[in-house]
């Protein structure tokens, strides 16, 4: 496409894909700049998603069967404007609840300082050091509770009020109340990435496979805004 308009334009030279690909793996494209400033509160809903290396091989992995693995990428998004406000990139081995409390820092950090009221995830997030990162942030916690869960506060005292709750007023009270359906505004980022961008990332180094993903989520935040 770039040659073909550098015929029209002679100003704009044709680049080939090594050199883009180069140029892309140097890009440093912050967060918080593909992110509309605003003064408004945020909801925010967390997740994972697993992203194929590569496309490249498969029926040999198949017939072979050799493991590839996979990336895993955790995000914070804007349930409102559907913006990624926080990325976590990490191999398949590392479990959900350790990103939440990163994902949290990077929200407030790309956010510019707006509050964040509500946190959404789903039972994955349960844990204790989940609900005192809320704590600590004086953050709302729309997190779904284990049916056969303790009400006990074992350390955290926010999470044993909360399962109170969720287990007195039952599911369908509990996310009427919290509008936890609007949590699926982070499988909408997810969907959006690898219908537009694929769900396999083309570079060959882990650290430029981490790149790559960061890269097009924040390319979703930029198609968004547009």
């Amino acid at each position: 496409m770039v040659r073909k308009l550098s015929t029209y334009i002679p100003s704009i030279p044709p680049i080939d894909y090594t050199t883009i690909w180069k140029r892309g793996t140097k890009l440093d494209l912050k967060l918080s700049d593909t992110i509309i400033e605003s003064d408004e509160p945020v909801v925010i809903a967390i997740d994972s998603s697993g992203i194929k290396v590569t496309n490249r091989g498969e029926w040999m992995r198949e017939v072979w069967k050799v493991h590839r693995g996979w990336i895993k990428v955790h995000i914070a998004v804007n349930v409102k404007t559907k913006e990624v406000v926080g990325i976590e990139v990490t191999d398949e081995k590392v479990g959900d609840s350790r990103m939440f409390g990163p994902l949290i820092d990077q929200s407030k950090e790309s956010l510019h300082g707006r509050k964040i009221e509500q946190a959404d995830a789903d039972g994955a997030y349960d844990t204790r050091d989940a609900f005192n990162k809320l704590a600590e942030n004086n953050i709302k916690p729309a997190i779904k509770i284990r049916s056969n869960t303790s009400t006990k506060a074992r350390g955290s005292p926010l999470r044993a009020k909360h399962a109170r709750e969720y287990l007195e007023i039952g599911y369908k009270s509990w996310k009427t109340k919290y509008d936890y359906g609007k949590r699926w505004a982070v499988e909408g980022a997810f969907s959006l990435v690898k219908r537009i961008m694929g769900e396999s990332v083309s570079a060959t180094k882990t650290e430029h496979m981490f790149h790559e993903v960061g890269l097009k989520l924040k390319f979703a935040n930029i198609l968004i805004n547009a």
